[in-house]
């Protein structure tokens, strides 16, 4: 019997008892953690333990763990790893060193994931840094431009892949341009069609290897004017499965971000109605997840391929030397005549 075509969050450090009753009843394809989630290692290990003990089996559970603002598993007692940015100066510096340090660093990120139990990373970011843009973004894109976002991101991808982490693409088709921040309003982007696909659409189109993407809560009126990318079959099936290809499983970002409007059950059945293959919803509230099980259909036919794809980059890690990894990683910038990310 398929799984629900479902993510979910969970309130605290610990599985709750009726946490553990409504997952083993709704039997979802994944868990995501946050901080609140995170407190030391052993803890987020046990927890993650818990969690396919619950269920009864190897299910994926993800993170955002980026760096730079954006990074769940916290110094000092994980790496403080550096925004995708720093990855965009040394770009311009030297796009090799740039592509080598991006993989180092990816694969220090996973070690530490894989350590933890976590196998699936949200990152990394191929929204592009747009300049005036709300700053929810930012220093979370590699760059300005198409080629190297792209060119970083595929090399993310690798790096994770290597300690068998999997990697999901986002925020497609673009959420660099935003004038909003989406957990809180609903943003717009007026810009035309043909500069989109020059720019945004072209970063995403450009990364090799991406079994997964997330939707980005932005409407772009060149393609739709009414709903955003999660909740638009147009921009789903024509833009994002059309223009730019992306052919893996494709999920919606949080639900209960205030950028959508309705009940949660009617946000998640826009979802999918949609295309959106996998409804993800963030915060724990138990009454909310409710309403997306109801919404969430089975992962059945060829969305259920797509999540096998991705679920089989979940598989062995590499061996390798944490301080010599370091080392390179701070000796790509070094080369480069930057300062290297802190320890």
């Amino acid at each position: 019997m398929s799984v629900s075509a479902a993510l979910y969050g969970l309130q605290g450090p610990e599985l709750l008892p009726g946490e553990k009753a409504f997952f083993r009843d709704a039997d979802p394809w994944g868990i995501i953690l946050f901080g609140r989630n995170v407190d030391r290692p052993k803890q987020l290990a046990r927890l993650c333990a818990s969690l396919r003990d619950g269920l009864g089996r190897d299910l994926p559970i993800f993170i955002d763990q980026e760096g730079g603002r954006v990074q769940r598993l916290k110094a000092p007692t994980w790496r403080a790893a550096p925004p995708a940015a720093r990855f965009g100066e040394l770009w311009d510096r030297d796009p090799e060193l740039a592509i080598e340090a991006v993989r180092l660093n990816h694969i220090l990120l996973a070690a530490e994931l894989k350590d933890a139990g976590i196998d699936v990373d949200f990152a990394p970011c191929c929204d592009l840094q747009i300049e005036g843009a709300d700053a929810v973004i930012g220093d979370r894109a590699f760059h300005a431009d198409p080629d190297p976002v792209s060119a970083l991101a595929t090399a993310a991808l690798d790096g994770l892949r290597d300690q068998g982490v999997a990697g999901v693409i986002k925020h497609i088709p673009g959420h660099g341009r935003a004038d909003a921040d989406s957990h809180f309003k609903l943003p717009v982007v007026r810009t035309p069609a043909d500069e989109l696909r020059e720019t945004d659409l072209a970063a995403f189109k450009g990364v090799s290897g991406a079994t997964m993407a997330m939707t980005a809560h932005v409407v772009f009126t060149a393609f739709d004017a009414e709903l955003c990318a999660t909740l638009s079959r147009t921009v789903i099936a024509d833009i994002i499965r059309g223009e730019i290809g992306f052919d893996g499983l494709l999920m919606s970002d949080d639900l209960s971000m205030q950028a959508l409007d309705g009940s949660l059950r009617q946000r998640g059945e826009g979802a999918a109605r949609a295309g959106c293959e996998i409804l993800m919803h963030c915060n724990g509230d138990m009454k909310e997840m409710v309403e997306i099980a109801h919404a969430a259909p089975r992962l059945d036919g060829q969305a259920k391929e797509r999540a096998i794809a991705a679920e089989a980059e979940r598989g062995p890690r590499a061996a390798h030397d944490t301080r010599e990894l370091t080392a390179r990683l701070e000796g790509c910038f070094r080369d480069a005549g930057l300062e290297p990310p802190a320890p």
